[in-house]
């Protein structure tokens, strides 16, 4: 009897540590699965936020946004998205001109702009037509553009970025404001390329105090403006606060009364911001946005202020594509030429 108990005790034994190294291997399989997720999930590539960051490539100028684009890409780490928006007729050529250079590294999506937006909204100014160029209103219609995000950076075309983008992402925006802008009296290194060139820093500028729907407002003339070539906008409060409606309410008024001067300032892109973002909007580090380099073709920033800013503006009449202008090398080393040779930059020898 003893001998049979002890094959079965042995066959026992033999069955339970079957089935325990079967249960062993089971359970230990799992947190290495979950570890190996874990680590996919937590990867510092796969978790970095997404910096979604809107630029216009407009006929005529497209080198503004590639170099813009390079500069940016150029001097970050972070992981940025590009949408660049185009109307329908352009799109190919910027698709073309960054997927044959060595921007086709960047991660972008091209976004097409419906001008039948602004129908019935623009007044006509022969002064400078250049401003009314469609895409010079795709700020307003961000929330229309960009679907996914919490919070987006817009860029005109005519800047350069020596910073780390991040930084400008990071900027604090107060509780219920929907964008961030540079104040125009910011920076008092600025103020005297401002008084040499005659612009002006104030609502006077840009809106025609003559007009008593100007006046009704309450605003001051003297009020400092804003430029809104650099925003950080933040989407939930720009649909909460329907912006795009307000902005697009005040062009149709402009159309019916002319409400803005466009003699100093040019505002007509401007000048709706300035009204519906008055008294509510944050600041963008004055540093992050260094402008009127394109003011005048004789007005010149000292050399070591320009290497100190993260963001050159060349607002104004004299961009760096073109001739004349002004500290055009700074802008120029993030230029990447046309493959296709459609765009060339304009230099006193070509």
């Amino acid at each position: 009897i003893l001998p049979f108990v002890s094959v079965n005790q042995i066959l026992l034994l033999l069955l339970v540590l079957t089935v325990c190294a079967i249960l062993y291997n089971r359970v230990h399989q799992v947190p290495s699965a979950l570890k190996n997720e874990t680590v996919d999930l937590e990867s510092p590539e796969e978790m970095e936020e997404e910096i979604p960051v809107v630029i216009c490539a407009a006929a005529g100028r497209m080198g503004a946004a590639i170099a813009a684009i390079s500069s940016i890409y150029s001097n970050t780490e972070a992981n940025v998205l590009f949408y660049i928006v185009g109307l329908k007729t352009t799109i190919p050529h910027i698709r073309k001109w960054i997927e044959n250079s060595k921007l086709k590294e960047i991660k972008f999506k091209v976004v097409e702009f419906n001008p039948m937006v602004l129908k019935g909204k623009i007044r006509q100014d022969a002064s400078r037509p250049e401003l009314l160029q469609p895409l010079n209103f795709v700020r307003f219609y961000l929330p229309l553009l960009i679907q996914k995000h919490e919070k987006v950076i817009y860029l005109d075309d005519d800047i350069i970025v020596q910073g780390d983008i991040q930084e400008l992402y990071d900027t604090k925006l107060a509780p219920g404001h929907a964008a961030a802008f540079s104040d125009d009296c910011d920076l008092p290194s600025t103020h005297e390329m401002v008084r040499s060139v005659g612009m002006q820093n104030t609502y006077m500028g840009f809106l025609d105090y003559r007009k008593q729907a100007i006046r009704d407002l309450g605003i001051s003339p003297s009020t400092c403006s804003f430029n809104p070539g650099v925003i950080v906008a933040n989407m939930t409060e720009w649909k909460h606060q329907r912006i795009t409606k307000q902005l697009e309410k005040w062009m149709q008024r402009n159309v019916a009364e002319n409400l803005y001067s466009s003699t100093l300032g040019g505002g007509v892109a401007t000048s709706p911001m300035l009204l519906v973002f008055h008294g509510k909007y944050s600041t963008i580090n004055p540093m992050w946005h260094i402008r009127h380099l394109g003011w005048s073709p004789d007005t010149h920033y000292s050399e070591h202020f320009l290497q100190e800013a993260k963001l050159l503006h060349w607002n104004g009449r004299y961009k760096p594509w073109d001739y004349p202008s002004v500290h055009t090398d700074l802008w120029e080393h993030w230029f990447i030429p046309d493959p296709s040779g459609k765009f060339k930059l304009t230099r006193p020898d070509s």
